[in-house]
């Protein structure tokens, strides 16, 4: 979808250049991350793609034809853009900020209207509650959502991601990192994310690039980066603690644990009982009829009560929960942040998936070869 060939930019004045002979592909679908230091020409690449900033030497093909062959304005309505400032329009409302690609393009208003109120769904954004709202009435998440959602309003083939979480806290920023990789499973744009932070790329990324000095390092998935970084730079980038960020690689969802005890709320004491006896879970996850969990039950607590209690009077607010498209590193996360030795699986319905325990995690790492 995406190929640079011999890419080079020398901007005025400066001797050296910001990229050098830059050569690479990107899949169709794929998630290419562009990492490295501050300086080391991964913005620079990403603009020379839409053609904000124009190549010295080399070629850019974009679904096999050479960008400069294209009208930039076009390219660029063809092309989402997202970057850490998010830069919406501060006058405008949601709804005409998400539309402003489609109505750029001479889109009907009627299908204008329908693609905002689509999006704001799929970024999880309520169009009857934010449609008419400012920027300025939104979080700093709920932003980036708007951004995002602002950047596939044309459904373009391409995203260009530019630092797009940087700006927020640690919890929405892997909050907003899990939900749009659950949008690519759907969406299969072929993405360039630019990002300083090793731990991002190889959250996010099919591929990652790292580049120093405005050269391309190593081209490769997250996995070979981890197992086989090229050099030292790439070794000390990656850093020590490899078999932590290899967490990065598995999704909760796909390794959750489901042999583990569940009763219902209208469940009678000994019935939890017996069903607690079926595993070594320190909680018993209690769910209603539509398996979605309304709680916890701690196990010494469940034993040690007679059978006067009502297990509805015992169950604790559940917080150690993990999204399906968590990856196990947010998992771990989950459970440090709440002192925990397990964290619930939930897929988007909010439905129970499962468990993680710590002791389970650590076996997946002997596994996986961490």
């Amino acid at each position: 979808m995406i190929r640079l060939e011999g890419v080079t930019k020398v901007f005025p004045r400066q001797k050296v250049p910001a990229v050098k002979n830059l050569s690479m592909e990107v899949g169709e679908g794929e998630i290419c991350v562009l990492v490295g230091p501050s300086g080391c020409g991964k913005t620079t690449t990403m603009k020379m793609i839409n053609r904000l900033i124009e190549p010295t030497e080399g070629k850019i093909y974009v679904n096999g034809q050479d960008v400069t062959a294209v009208d930039p304005i076009k390219l660029r309505q063809d092309i989402g853009y997202v970057i850490q400032e998010i830069g919406l329009f501060p006058h405008m409302t949601i709804a005409e900020n998400i539309a402003t690609v489609p109505r750029e393009k001479g889109w009907a208003a009627d299908k204008i209207q329908q693609r905002v109120d689509v999006l704001l769904e799929l970024v999880g954004l309520d169009p009857a509650v934010y449609r008419h709202r400012k920027p300025a009435d939104l979080s700093g998440g709920q932003r980036q959502r708007v951004g995002v959602a602002r950047a596939l309003a044309a459904d373009p083939p391409i995203l260009l991601m530019d630092e797009p979480f940087g700006a927020v806290d640690p919890i929405t920023r892997a909050h907003l990192q899990n939900e749009f990789l659950s949008l690519q499973k759907k969406m299969h744009k072929t993405v360039i994310f630019v990002t300083h932070d090793i731990d991002e790329a190889i959250k996010m990324g099919d591929r990652i690039a790292v580049m120093r000095a405005g050269e391309l390092v190593q081209y490769d998935t997250p996995d070979r980066l981890l197992s086989a970084p090229a050099d030292d730079f790439v070794a000390a980038l990656v850093g020590h603690n490899r078999a932590l960020k290899r967490l990065h690689l598995v999704k909760a969802g796909d390794v959750a644990r489901q042999d583990v005890p569940v009763a219902q709320t209208n469940c009678s004491l000994d019935e939890a009982k017996k069903i607690l006896q079926g595993g070594n879970l320190p909680v018993i996850v209690i769910v209603d009829g539509l398996n979605r969990p309304k709680g916890v039950v701690n196990r010494e607590e469940l034993l040690r009560q007679n059978r006067q209690a009502a297990l509805k009077d015992l169950i604790n607010p559940l917080e150690s929960v993990a999204d399906e498209d968590a990856t196990l590193y947010d998992a771990l996360s989950t459970m440090l942040n709440y002192g925990e030795r397990y964290v619930v699986v939930l897929n988007r319905n909010k439905e129970f998936q499962g468990v993680i325990t710590f002791g389970y995690l650590l076996e997946l790492m002997k596994e996986n070869g961490s």
